[in-house]
């Protein structure tokens, strides 16, 4: 139907397609009248591009002056260069234009109710109920060809690199990672349920055991939790694992996947390889596992300068070893933090556990704590004080902002209010930095028990069993994720390939020999069986394309997200279920 897409045409065509008849196919963008002519911008997905009606042909004319926003139309015209005066530099297209010879109205659209042509603000429940007007628009469609394209780069790269596209199943056993499943009642097996895979874990670590020793997969994975920006329900996962390899195999190799989609698709060069920082020191220096390295600020700690003040909020956690005093110095911003700020601010982090925020104004350095605005100066001994602003670098004009509280506390409140002033005082620079952090610990203490920081099937950084439970709460793993501007993109790790060590670490998480078996036999019956070294890891394609576009949700990169409430406004799902299909399920309705 069409010849060509709106989107292809620049000066350089007219010689070669001045003599063509151009068809092209699409919707009306925009249409405008001037001077006795009928100027209207057809778009297509490659782009738009302007179709002049002249008023020689008076039938044409009278077609083009019933065109209206969304109208489908199928157009014939010829390719000409556009007057110097009326070239649009804002378009691709800009120097060109098609005059028009023949129009067919395809279909006619009523008024949209989500603006296509415009910018106007509309709300995201009303684009995600007319999602496929929503999807029309210009920036929407570029955020979806982009994510192609980045699938289409990856999916270049591993082949190139021997892995082979592998699908695992959807309806799979569930299985305990800190979230929850989405389960499917079994008609043919009642009162028996299949669970929606959150990863295809297991299934890739089954594969190696059967010899496809280099494998990767674009896959949908599912997740029944609370969601946020960067959460759906569903998302899109790329997997890989590979047999007979180390943890720099894997970094090396995906670190260099990614720079290639980077300079593929956005033409920039990330360089490898990436740096590496241990889980300990991103949280000792940036409050977070996933520190953002395009600002300056860091977290200072000053235990050993307040330990023997008279101020038990200081005092206590710094004399802690679970507690920690740490302080962040927002530079030159003294003046633009207003107290009524501070308040904000201590209101934020409360929200991460914190009791408190308490800060110091350097109104000047020079003349030591006189020259210092805080109620909690009183408390500070000259040295301490100096101890502290020398420590932090502080300066005239700085603001300082301690917590003190157990460290983890301390580190995700700070970490947070970090991230939180480099956005409002516009801190963060415009570059990309990417970093590998490492060295995880392998457990973390919940509620008096152990929970795996990754999943159970991480490997410990040590070679025993016995190592392992002497000091379990001690014991690093072999784990690692790529971090990028303060986004988790991927995390992975090497696999527990030995049946004892991973019996010992589920025994370890509370999981009893029958639960092992009830849960995992399949996996440590298939562990029996020459299992080979082997490990992987997972990168979250929606938030790598959330970054890659500067999209501020990964809703905007995929085509049909849910609400933050995981119902579908298009569809209206999730939606209830008649009696027949709940009986023919083996299901009793609820009453409530």
């Amino acid at each position: 139907m069409r010849s060509h897409y709106c989107g292809g045409f620049n000066a350089e065509s007219v010689s070669s397609l001045s003599n063509e008849t151009i068809t092209l196919c699409g919707w009306v963008h925009r249409r405008r009248d001037l001077g006795g002519l009928a100027f209207v911008q057809i778009r297509d997905r490659s782009g738009v591009i302007q179709v002049v009606f002249e008023p020689d042909d008076g039938v044409l004319f009278s077609q083009a002056e019933v065109l209206r926003n969304e109208f489908v139309v199928k157009i014939e015209g010829k390719l000409r260069a556009r007057p110097s005066d009326m070239v649009n530099a804002n378009m691709v297209t800009g120097e060109v234009e098609i005059v028009a010879t023949s129009l067919e109205i395809l279909n006619k659209s009523e008024p949209p109710v989500v603006p296509v042509e415009s910018h106007q603000n509309v709300s995201e429940e009303l684009r995600l109920k007319y999602r496929y007007l929503d999807l029309r628009r210009p920036e929407m469609q570029q955020q979806l060809l982009t994510r192609a394209k980045v699938t289409k780069a990856v999916r270049d790269y591993l082949d190139n690199e021997g892995f082979i596209d592998i699908e695992t199943p959807f309806l799979t056993k569930a299985t305990p990672e800190g979230a929850r499943d989405y389960l499917v009642p079994s008609r043919v097996h009642p009162g028996d349920f299949y669970a929606l895979p959150q990863s295809p874990q297991l299934f890739k670590q089954l594969l190696m055991m059967s010899g496809f020793d280099r494998y990767y997969q674009v896959v949908r994975c599912f997740r029944d939790e609370d969601l946020r920006a960067d959460r759906q329900p569903e998302f899109t996962q790329l997997d890989i694992e590979a047999s007979f390899i180390d943890e720099d195999f894997i970094m090396k190799t995906t670190e260099t996947m990614i720079s290639n989609v980077f300079n593929d698709v956005l033409d920039i060069e990330l360089t490898t390889p990436f740096p590496t920082m241990a889980y300990s020191e991103a949280m000792e220096r940036f409050g977070s596992d996933k520190p953002d390295l395009r600002m300056d600020m860091e977290l200072v700690t000053v235990d050993d300068l307040v330990a023997e003040v008279d101020f038990k909020v200081f005092n206590a956690p710094a004399n802690d070893e679970n507690g920690r005093v740490a302080v962040l110095c927002l530079k030159g911003k003294a003046a633009d933090v207003s107290r009524k700020k501070i308040d904000e601010y201590t209101a934020f982090v409360a929200r991460y556990g914190a009791r408190g925020l308490a800060w110091i104004k350097i109104n000047d350095r020079d003349t030591g704590v006189e020259g210092l605005q805080s109620p909690i100066v009183k408390f500070l001994s000259p040295e301490a004080a100096e101890g502290i602003l020398e420590r932090c670098g502080a300066e005239t004009g700085d603001i300082l902002f301690f917590a003190a509280d157990k460290a983890t506390i301390v580190a995700n409140a700070l970490g947070a209010l970090r991230l939180k002033m480099g956005e409002e005082f516009s801190l963060i620079r415009d570059e990309w930095r990417p970093l590998w952090v490492i060295d995880f610990p392998m457990f973390e203490e919940v509620e008096g028990g152990l929970h795996a920081l990754h999943h159970p099937f991480t490997a410990p950084s040590v070679d025993s069993i016995e190592e392992l439970k002497a000091n379990p709460s001690k014991a690093l793993s072999r784990a690692y994720d790529m971090v990028l501007n303060g986004t988790e993109l991927g995390g992975g790790s090497i696999r527990i390939h030995d049946q004892a060590m991973q019996s010992a670490v589920f025994e370890l998480l509370g999981i009893d020999e029958e639960e092992q078996q009830s849960k995992f036999g399949f996996l440590l019956e298939a562990l029996k069986y020459g299992c080979p070294p082997h490990g992987g890891v997972a990168f979250g394609v929606d938030r790598l394309v959330m970054l890659m576009t500067g999209a501020k949700s990964i809703r905007d990169v995929i085509a049909f997200p849910k609400t933050t409430n995981a119902n579908c406004l298009l569809t209206d799902a999730p939606s209830s279920a008649s009696d027949a299909q709940m009986n023919e399920l083996h299901l009793v309705k609820s009453i409530l």
